[in-house]
């Protein structure tokens, strides 16, 4: 199956060549882990493809000085690059449903990727306003029913990434914010950790056709991500 590049060659090791089209891949972790670096990367290598990349950016994590490192790193113009991309700010729960609705409809074949960066943080604020969690999840549920409906019917990747929570009983165990709802809406599941030296470590937790467990070690640096010795050794963007 044709795969969208990660934008980054080591990443692209880990996937077999990059993430599938016609799926929802999940990438999870605590804060400062690179996923946002990691979605950066994803619509850069999709404006390089000819395709218009929808970001849709629930954190205002989205850093355009950020963007241009990646962009220059990658002898991309920047300004171009982001003329190519569509933002969607929402700032509650109702807004973000209400925006993929709007997708689900809206996308036409120029659309090379979805990015929602994160899909926890409004479903997090709803629940702390003491709402029916059963209701709160249920719309969650739909949300990423609409997501999987855009991959299948689009054949594009909808790349989602996603914030943990500690394990009370083992410290050791990180959570998936959303929990089942996300593990099962997600064919591909991509967890970030923070090593003891401080670079970060992606290991597959699901996918189709890639054996769990299977990982890589890199830093983030100003051109994207650059594998370590402490991982297999690659030295490439």
């Amino acid at each position: 199956m044709d795969k969208l590049p990660s934008g980054s060659k080591i990443l692209d090791q880990l996937l077999n060549g990059g993430y599938e089209r016609d799926i929802v891949t999940t990438i999870y972790g605590p804060a400062g882990s690179g996923k946002t670096n990691l979605a950066i990367l994803c619509a850069t290598s999709a404006v390089r493809k000819g395709k218009k990349v929808v970001f849709v950016d629930t954190e205002n994590n989205f850093s355009v000085e950020r963007f241009k490192q990646i962009c220059d790193a990658l002898s991309l113009n920047y300004l171009k690059t982001i003329n190519n991309m569509i933002f969607f700010k929402p700032t509650s729960f109702l807004e973000q449903k209400k925006t993929f609705e709007k997708l689900k409809d809206a996308l036409k074949g120029k659309v090379g990727v979805v990015i929602v960066d994160s899909i926890a943080m409004l479903y997090r604020l709803e629940i702390g306003k003491e709402n029916d969690i059963y209701e709160v999840n249920r719309e969650l549920g739909k949300q990423i029913s609409f997501l999987t409906e855009i991959a299948r019917k689009q054949k594009i990747p909808v790349l989602l990434t996603n914030q943990v929570y500690a394990d009370f009983e083992d410290k050791e165990k990180v959570n998936l914010v959303g929990g089942d709802l996300l593990k099962y809406g997600s064919k591909c599941l991509i967890e970030l950790q923070i090593t003891p030296s401080g670079n970060r470590r992606a290991i597959i937790r699901k996918h189709r056709s890639i054996p769990e467990e299977k990982d890589i070690v890199f830093k983030i640096v100003n051109g994207g991500i650059l594998g370590t010795r402490e991982g297999i050794g690659f030295k490439l963007f």
